[in-house]
């Protein structure tokens, strides 16, 4: 230990030492609470105090605990605006915890929350105390009417601002909840107490008494009725609301907009069944509008147009036809001033009112062409992004509305725009041209494609609606042309969308542009192949595949000279779309053509050229698999698949590479073809000759060399088809194959093959054939091949799963003969054929009723024990099982809970048994907990949770596993209260786990003790299990710490991303509404303070945001401002080059543009907290865990939990230096940085030394020791040299050949 007051040597020469006297300079510059506490002890204070005898009193109450206020859970704060107030918890009540138990819930939002730091809601809840008080010493009972009385009382008597703030807003909560009549009847004394209040505090620098008071006189004129606005003191009242809305406190314009929108747009009797079409006040807003925009129109800022350019943006849609005609004049008139920011609220007025859909008396389809034509004037240049963006979405909001007035008006102004929008697509701006696209593409579906059955078939000579159609997709067929280069992947969208919505009606005009698409298509180095597979893709669904070829031919006969197929890529688009067509067109063309090329394959193949053979081959067989698509909703069902069917029945039987794709064509006629009566008679008549086909082919074994059969398809149509057919064949196709069953000569594989049909022919037989297949399939239910055994459990479970119909009335009428089947045939069931047979059961118990509760008992131990069985369907069926058995106990009732003691006590003795039966019953009472928790009583489940924590001291791991997951689901599953009682006794069993058990287990247990401190807390788990559980329990204790730490920086880190996200997309408009297209306008309702607070920077971009740039003339050409298109000319944004901000994407740049990407090492994984996880998702894990899982997944999960297992944090000590310190890692052989990373052998590298193999020259060399070793080494090295060289001779010797 070293001397007092003396440093150890070597340390005084790394201490920095204050200079003398200079030790108190790092002390705090301010002292203000010093300064304060030294004047209030030797002089009064010089202003007014706050020491009240009514304080002093108050304090007395509350101290006292007169005054008492039900706290409440925190919820939404009070004063959205006014005060942001913090959830704090507290153990002991301050001085404030009962101010008022005001019972009226139109206060909660006062009483809801609390911050003692808040002046504004000390005085409100003061206000409301003193109310309440009031009105309960006169008798009251605390209606809304009586707060309102009593606070407008008060409002006349308060003085201060403080209070009169608190009085207002404790009105404005309370009127809302007054009844109408008495608003009504009380609003010429309460207007003018408001009015009054309002004239006193409107130059006064408070703004909050004020911004209440507007709402408050909004709220009252809201309330009012028709006949009180025919009165002008009613007028007169909103008059003086209207002013305030250019007031120059943002707060209190915002406040009186608000009200204002409310008054016009939600009075109550607006919403009545005599509502006028109209408010009453809403011309007087309107002209209000109009004269003050025109009166401070020509100002520099433009301040006050700004905030009527707001406030129409809510209320023009409100306005009558005459007022919404002068406003949008007006509107065009302001916009002419070239105010970038007025130009832009303008524009979200105009956006406000179409997007509204008004009516014609608001909105007249003419007026609505009128602002479209004069909206063409002030079209934005292509350089002004944000400004371009709005005009786009604002024409396209008024074209749909124009359209869904009058369409024929709205189909004529159509045209110019769709010119206009595809000039926008020759735009630098990537923004514009996915705008102006976007804009295109909703016209055409909200505009065009639902009137085309109306316009009808649109051709180059029509007129009319189908002239204007014509001339739109000229306008996007124009795009081809190679000046729109840049821009086809967006044309190729549009022709696509423009395909979808008018191709069946307008094909005539359509078949050139698919001849140039198609051409395009075939040019060099064609980038953008996928748009236009997908635009000539909806060209075939809407038009058919029959018009696309008469405008593109396929070009393919059989007869061509040479194999290029130009337009053999028409196949694989045909076959993706084609639906909805004729399949007599199949017949006719493509069926002929894919004989003709096969017929050509053979005669190729017989002649040796199998390349040009196998080429043809596959042309065929892309030809049948369009049949599909053919026969999906074929409109020709009836009259042409009679036509096709004997095709289709060859092709099964005699062409093996075809059966796929016709039985795949077979299932979508059947099931998506067959929508009408005819059409399904029409198929089913042929099921006589397609079924027998199906079944010889299912039934066929494969012969050596022969293409094997695909039983899964043949089998899957069989089932299908047999939905739609006749039952008398179904009886006859279900006697022959049991006639086939019994028969002796049949082999094995053809008697398990018609045991499959049998399977797909039970639920469609009748009743008298399903008894005669029982008595069929009885005996092999015991017949010692497995196969046969589990084939008849399949059929017999077919019959069981009928809900209705005749396999339901053979279940009714041979139950008991099933119980006994079943259970006689307990012994000899195979492990294969458990599933099937616990599904019968499972079928059956659904079915039983209480004079059956013994034969659910016979069967609960063969359940039990099929918990564990191999199969994974045996396992899940089985826990199906034991859950149905014990709804059935319930049905039997009487009472539920005693019902389930009953089934319980059957499955008890599983837990004295063998240690397998052990196991198994405690699986099956985990997953009975878990589905009966509701209904299990406490005391059954206490004492299920104390037999399972005395079987934990078992000494196989298989019952310590079980009994590990069940306790894992009784903390899932009970409350903390209920499980509060129990934790004792399940940490004692746990700490009593012998040292293998607790090492085998350790996952599972740190996992059970990470629940366990998440409920009670480190402390007590620490304190309830022994010392040597002490170091898991703190590792869970860091782990959870840092898993915190980390969600909550990865929290922040999401926020921060969402945040510079939103200010990405505001800042590049590509949002869909026109508020976040124009996002970079003024924000209007900051505060003062706020604006005071900003740093220069932020002024002089806010200075910037107003300004407006003015776009010379080419070279000394003189602007010329008489041009109609001048207003062009006048930027947002300043023009020049190179003013892009590079993206910050997080990784450096080298000198040639190339991003340098880092690899990090990767950090500690924390894994989500468990206690997020659902019930359902906890008893998931636990039967995945335990049971049902394969063995792959299982595997898996051992090695997932065997990484997870070091859960020690990695250390941060790095090696270096020397001794114990020097690091241990190898170092890197050298020449290993010319090692291929994924080749054989080195490579070279710029600027570095060939990779031959040099010999490191180092003093170890010398070293006589190692004499052996080194010329070891250069033996391997010649030695690899010499294979490197006769690979390379081998390889150089081959390319010479080739």
């Amino acid at each position: 230990m070293g001397r007092s007051g003396k440093l150890p040597s070597g340390v005084s020469a790394k201490l920095k030492r204050w200079k003398k006297g200079h030790s108190s300079d790092s002390n705090p510059a301010t002292c203000r609470h010093r300064q304060a506490a030294r004047s209030r002890f030797f002089s009064r204070p010089s202003g007014k105090s706050d020491l009240t005898v009514d304080a002093l009193k108050l304090h007395n109450d509350l101290q006292s605990g007169s005054l008492r206020v039900d706290r409440r859970e925190a919820a939404e704060m009070a004063m959205d605006e006014e005060v942001e107030l913090a959830v704090t918890e507290k153990s002991s009540g301050t001085f404030l915890s009962g101010l008022s138990d005001c019972t009226n819930i139109t206060f909660s939002k006062v009483q809801r929350f609390w911050e003692s730091n808040s002046a504004a809601h000390k005085e409100i809840c003061a206000v409301l105390a003193a109310v309440t008080e009031v009105i309960r010493s006169q008798g009251g009972k605390e209606t809304e009417t009586e707060y309102f009385a009593a606070l407008m009382t008060t409002m006349e008597a308060v003085e201060t601002p403080e209070s009169l703030s608190a009085v207002a807003y404790l009105l404005n909560l309370v009127l809302k909840r007054v009844p109408s009549p008495v608003l009504i009847k009380k609003f010429s004394d309460t207007s003018k107490a408001f009015m009054d209040i309002m004239s006193a505090q409107a130059n006064t620098g408070s703004t909050s008494a004020l911004r209440w008071v507007l709402s408050c006189l909004a709220t009252l004129l809201r309330k009012q009725n028709l006949e009180a606005w025919s009165y002008p003191v009613t007028l007169q009242v909103y008059h003086g609301l209207l002013s305030f809305t250019v007031h120059a406190k943002p707060k209190i314009r915002k406040a009186a907009q608000h009200g204002v929108c409310s008054v016009v747009r939600g009075s109550e009797f607006m919403f009545g069944e005599k509502a006028p079409a109209h408010h009453p006040a809403a011309v007087s807003t309107a002209k209000f509008c109009i004269q003050q925009i025109e009166k401070s129109g020509g100002s520099k800022e433009a301040t006050t147009t700004l905030h009527m350019l707001t406030l129409l943006k809510d209320l023009l849609p409100s306005f009558p036809e005459a007022l919404v005609k002068s406003c949008s004049e007006t509107l065009l008139r302001v916009m002419t001033l070239s105010h970038v920011l007025v130009t832009a609220c303008a524009m979200q007025a105009f956006h406000s009112l179409f997007h509204a859909k008004p009516g014609p008396g608001t909105l007249t389809a003419e007026l609505n062409a009128q602002i479209i034509t004069a909206l063409y004037d002030y079209i934005p240049s292509e350089n002004d992004l944000q400004p371009l963006l709005a005009w786009l979405k604002v024409m396209e909001k008024a074209h749909i509305n124009l359209v869904r007035l009058q369409r024929d008006l709205g189909l004529g102004h159509l045209p110019r725009f769709f010119g206009t929008a595809m000039t926008c697509l020759l735009s630098p701006h990537s923004q514009v041209v996915a705008a102006a696209t976007q804009s295109l593409k909703e016209i055409l579906k909200e505009c065009v494609a639902p009137y085309m059955a109306d316009i009808g078939s649109v051709t180059s000579s029509a007129t009319g609606p189908a002239q204007y159609v014509a001339k739109m997709f000229r306008a996007v067929e124009e795009g081809l042309t190679y000046k729109f280069h840049a821009a086809w992947n967006s044309v190729l969208q549009l022709l696509c969308v423009f395909f979808e919505a008018c191709g069946r009606q307008a094909h005539p005009v359509m078949k050139k542009c698919l001849q140039s698409l198609c051409d395009l298509r075939l040019s060099p180095h064609f980038p953008h192949t996928a748009a236009l597979d997908q635009a000539v893709g909806a060209a075939v669904t809407s038009m058919g595949p029959e018009v696309v070829l008469q405008a593109v031919p396929l070009d393919i006969d059989g007869s061509e000279e040479t194999l290029d197929f130009p337009r053999s890529w028409l196949l694989p688009v045909i076959r993706d779309h084609v639906r909805e067509t004729r399949l007599g067109f199949f017949t006719t063309y493509f069926l002929p053509l894919a004989n003709t090329l096969k017929s050509k394959a053979m005669e190729l193949a017989q002649a040796g050229s199998t390349l040009e053979s196998k080429i043809y081959d596959t042309l065929q067989w892309q030809i049948w698999t369009l049949l599909p698509g053919f026969c999906t909703r074929p409109t020709d069902v009836a009259t042409s698949f009679k036509g096709l069917a004997r095709t289709l029945g060859m092709a099964i039987s005699e062409r093996p590479d075809l059966r796929v794709t016709v039985c795949q064509a077979l299932r979508t006629l059947i099931t998506k073809g067959c929508e009408t009566e005819a059409d399904r008679a029409e198929v089913s008549r042929f099921a006589k000759n397609f079924l027998p086909i199906l079944f010889n082919l299912y039934g066929q074994p494969v012969a050596t060399g022969d293409t094997p059969v695909p039983h899964r398809a043949v089998l899957e149509t069989i089932k299908t088809y047999l939905t739609i057919t006749e039952p008398q064949l179904v009886n006859g196709f279900m006697e022959k194959a049991s006639e086939k069953v019994l028969d002796p000569a049949s082999s094995d594989f053809t008697r398990l093959s018609v045991l499959d049909l049998i399977v797909a022919l039970a639920p469609h037989a009748d009743e008298a054939a399903i008894s005669k297949l029982y008595t069929t399939i009885r005996p092999y239910l015991e017949s010692k091949a497995h196969g046969v055994q589990k084939k008849a459990y399949r059929v017999l479970e077919e019959v069981c799963a009928s809900p209705q119909g005749p396999g339901a009335c053979f279940v009714q009428s041979h139950l008991d003969d099933l119980k006994k089947t079943l259970l006689d045939s307990l012994r000899s069931t195979s492990s294969p054929a458990k599933r099937p047979r616990l599904k019968c059961l499972i079928h059956i118990v659904k079915k039983l009723s209480a004079e059956h509760e013994e034969f659910i008992a016979a069967l609960v131990p063969e359940v039990i024990l099929c918990t564990k069985e191999v199969s994974v369907g045996a396992r899940k069926n089985a826990f199906a099982l034991l859950v149905e058995m014990g709804h059935a106990f319930l049905r039997f009732g009487p009472n539920q809970e005693e019902a389930l003691q009953r089934y319980l006590v059957l499955i008890y003795p599983g837990l004295v048994g063998a240690v397998t039966m052990v196991s198994c019953s405690i699986l099956a009472l985990t997953h009975l907990l878990f589905e009966f928790k509701g209904l299990m009583g406490s005391s059954m489940v206490e004492q299920l949770l104390e037999n399972v924590c005395l079987l934990l001291a078992s000494r196989t791991r298989d019952v310590v596993k079980s009994a590990l997951g069940f306790i894992k689901v009784v903390v899932v599953v009970l409350d903390v209260a209920h499980l509060a009682k129990h934790v004792q006794l399940v940490m004692e069993a746990i700490g009593k786990l012998s040292d293998d058990m607790r090492r085998h287990f350790r996952m599972k247990l740190r996992n059970l003790f990470t629940k366990f401190i998440r409920k009670f807390g480190f402390e007590l788990v620490k304190g309830l299990l022994p010392e040597e559980y002490h170091r898991v329990l703190i590792n869970i204790r860091k782990a959870e710490a840092r898993a915190k730490r980390q969600r909550t920086l990865s929290q922040a880190a999401r926020e921060e991303e969402e945040e510079e996200n939103e200010e990405e997309e505001s800042t590049q408009g590509r949002g869909d509404s026109i508020e976040e297209i124009l996002a970079d306008s003024e924000d209007e309702d900051d505060d003062e303070m706020q604006e005071k607070g900003r740093s220069k920077e932020q002024r002089k971009l806010a200075r910037q945001r107003g300004r407006a740039w003015l776009k010379e003339g080419g070279g000394d050409e003189p602007l010329n401002f008489l041009d109609p298109k001048v207003a062009q000319r006048v930027l947002a944004t300043q023009p020049g080059p190179g003013r892009g901000k590079r993206k910050d994407h997080g990784f450096k740049v080298s000198a040639d543009g190339r991003l340098i990407i880092r690899e990090e090492d990767d950090g500690d994984q924390v894994e989500e907290e468990e206690g997020t996880k659902g019930e359902d998702e906890e008893m998931t894990d636990l039967m995945e865990d335990a049971s049902i899982r394969s063995r792959k997944q299982q595997k898996l999960k051992n090695r997932q939990e065997a990484d997870e297992e070091e859960l020690e944090t990695p250390p941060q000590y790095q090696a270096g230096g020397s001794g114990i310190h020097r690091p241990l890692a190898k170092k890197a052989m050298p020449g290993a940085e010319y090692k291929a990373r994924k080749a054989k052998g080195d490579m070279k590298k710029k600027g570095r030394l060939d990779p031959y193999a040099y010999i490191p020259l180092s003093k170890s060399k010398l070293n006589r020791r190692k004499k052996v070793k080194l010329q070891g080494q250069f033996k391997g090295l010649v030695k690899a040299a010499q294979r490197g060289s006769q690979v390379g001779h081998k390889l150089r010797r081959k390319d010479r050949r080739s």
